[in-house]
């Protein structure tokens, strides 16, 4: 354990967990975002079963990206645990490892016991076979840059240490318990049409944050996943892992 991971939070440096308002707690703050980007999958998926196709909702994805940094940035004052901290750089090497690691690995873990349904995917692809250029590089940008944020706040800084105790502000990473990880961690894997993949990625990325005790060393890796992974389904047009 380094002298970062045995300092427990101050007081001074977090807002407490038990805020007098709904959405002055602590706990809101990092649910709202991630609430909010399931409400629109949900959304979505009630429009297609509704009739609406692919091309109707293609631009539903960008509107979830503002919709979620616009709460991320409305609470930004709230997430101590994206505070600048020195990081080494062995760790921000690591990260970047593991992030290649669980792309490899997320392509791979794709055999038909390894999902839950099927994915539909994002095909920016327009009816006369050109690629939309515009809504891959938003794509991209929202997988690589908002997303692992959003989720890494979430799974993570949230609901690992909150499983560990209710006052999780006060649970350092290195002091979650194995149940707190496992429960997170399936959690985080159902989350995805590709379970298997996505429990081997929460693994992956809850280490990194409780070896480190820096949230950004596993947002950097989940940002390193999905950035590469953006560009591998457009390069062989596998649609269906978006």
């Amino acid at each position: 354990m380094t002298a970062q991971q045995k300092r427990s939070p101050t007081p001074a440096a977090i807002p407490t967990a038990e805020a007098a308002g709904f959405f002055q707690r602590a706990s809101t703050a990092r649910i709202l975002p991630f609430a909010i980007y399931m409400a629109f999958i949900a959304i979505a998926d009630l429009l297609a079963r509704l009739g609406l196709t692919t091309d109707d909702l293609r631009w539903l994805y960008p509107v979830k990206i503002a919709a979620v940094v616009a709460v991320l940035w409305i609470y930004r004052r709230h997430y101590a645990e994206l505070a600048w901290q020195p990081v080494r750089w062995t760790a921000l090497a690591a990260a970047v490892a593991v992030g290649v690691l669980v792309l490899v690995l997320w392509v791979n873990l794709d055999a038909a016991w390894m999902q839950m349904g099927v994915s539909a995917g994002f095909n920016p692809t327009a009816a006369d076979g050109r690629i939309d250029w515009l809504l891959v590089t938003l794509r991209i940008a929202g997988a690589a840059l908002v997303v692992p944020v959003m989720e890494e706040l979430f799974w993570r800084s949230f609901l690992m240490r909150w499983i560990e105790r209710n006052d999780f502000l006060n649970v350092i990473p290195a002091a979650v318990g194995l149940k707190a990880c496992i429960v997170s961690v399936i959690l985080f894997g159902v989350e995805h049409n590709l379970w298997l993949a996505g429990i081997v990625a929460g693994i992956a990325y809850s280490l990194l944050y409780m070896r480190t005790g820096n949230l950004w060393t596993a947002v950097l890796a989940h940002a390193v996943t999905n950035g590469l992974l953006g560009v591998w389904v457009v390069a062989t047009a596998n649609w269906t892992y978006w």
